[in-house]
């Protein structure tokens, strides 16, 4: 996947098209990933060792990682590429800009 952990995404379909948000975790064994404040379910759950409150809370549920597009700061949501470095490492680029990601 070339989507990863901390990368700011902009969701392209969907009932929250439009919204931009910090993947939080990634699931590659089923290719989706998890946006903080995108596609957000109510769930109940049940109280815990007396610590942690049961009740309705919001849960972020994971979006498919095609219906996502990594945010590059200068050109904005683009496509990933990438390019080796002069240490042979491979490093993410944007496909429109060519910087860094």
């Amino acid at each position: 996947m070339r989507i990863r952990k901390g990368d700011r995404v902009k969701v392209l379909t969907g009932k929250d098209r439009g919204k931009v948000g910090e993947v939080m975790r990634v699931i590659p064994a089923r290719n989706r990933v998890i946006v903080d404040g995108v596609n957000v379910a109510k769930r109940s759950t049940k109280a815990k060792r007396g610590t942690m409150q049961g009740g309705i809370i919001d849960k972020d549920m994971p979006v498919h990682a095609s219906t996502v597009a990594v945010v590059c700061a200068e050109c904005g949501p683009t496509r990933v590429g990438f390019r080796v470095d002069d240490q042979g490492r491979k490093i993410r680029v944007c496909r429109k800009c060519g910087g860094d990601l």
